[in-house]
């Protein structure tokens, strides 16, 4: 009659676990547990970065302008305000510009204060809009305006076109990346070394031209009775890029 198989007890699967890597080495056998592999050395890589410049013409004028009253009252102040207004927007949308738009409405006491003592002499009520405007057309229009009411001249200031700006954004980015591209070339030739691939790219600014601001001597002298042929010069101004490149050697 056969014997029954009785399975090992852990006890002796325990030990066998410590006789077989042994009788393995007495065999002539060794059993080595893989190194962790090594990270890949990183590329060695140069990193440059190039500007580009664009100067474009400014051609919109954003204009800010309305009209100011004094009266007795504050119902006075408020509906001779409203009168001029009306009036110069009038004169606006009749000239078709862009934008247009109320950006302040005021009311406010005025008081003397003569005497060591406040008395209320008045109201000063005030409306200003803006708007934006071809800049060869700005001139003729802030001296229309004047003439059809307002009082106030708050700000002129000059931007390019959207096209205009893309256009010079595109450009700056591609004089920087040349630029960056030749001062890579320029180290590497000096070292003896030779490029061989770009390996990062980063495009750190492509900054649009701020709004130059119109000179406030020229803006006060619109508020002169006899201002009757403003000439308005909007300038130039920049767009610039910045792109850096991390190139492989």
């Amino acid at each position: 009659m056969p014997s029954a198989i009785v399975p090992p007890s852990a006890t002796a699967v325990r030990a066998l676990r410590h006789i077989v890597p042994l009788a393995l080495i007495i065999a002539g056998i060794v059993m080595v547990k893989p190194a962790p592999a090594q990270d890949q050395p990183l590329p060695q890589t140069l990193t440059v970065t190039g500007q580009g410049v664009e100067t474009i013409p400014t051609s919109l004028a954003q204009v800010a302008l309305g009209v100011e009253v004094n009266a007795a009252t504050a119902e006075e102040a408020q509906q001779a305000a409203a009168q001029r207004s009306s009036s110069v927007v009038e004169l606006l949308r009749s000239r078709n510009v862009d934008q247009l738009q109320t950006t302040g409405i005021s009311l406010s006491p005025r008081y003397d204060y003569s005497n060591n003592q406040q008395r209320l002499v008045g109201y000063t009520a005030t409306n200003t809009v803006s708007f934006q405007v071809a800049t060869e057309e700005a001139g003729t229009i802030l001296d229309d305006a004047v003439s059809a009411g307002a009082s106030r001249i708050d700000g002129i200031s000059f931007r390019a076109t959207d096209e205009a700006i893309a256009e010079a954004e595109a450009e700056a980015l591609r004089d920087a990346t040349q630029e960056a591209q030749d001062q890579a070339a320029v180290v590497l030739e000096t070292l003896g070394l030779t490029s061989r691939s770009i390996v990062g790219i980063q495009i750190n600014s492509a900054q649009p031209p701020i709004p130059l601001p119109y000179a406030r001597q020229a803006v006060a002298s619109l508020e002169a009775a006899d201002a009757a042929n403003t000439e308005v010069i909007g300038g130039e101004q920049r767009v610039t890029a910045s792109v850096t490149l991390q190139i492989g050697y």
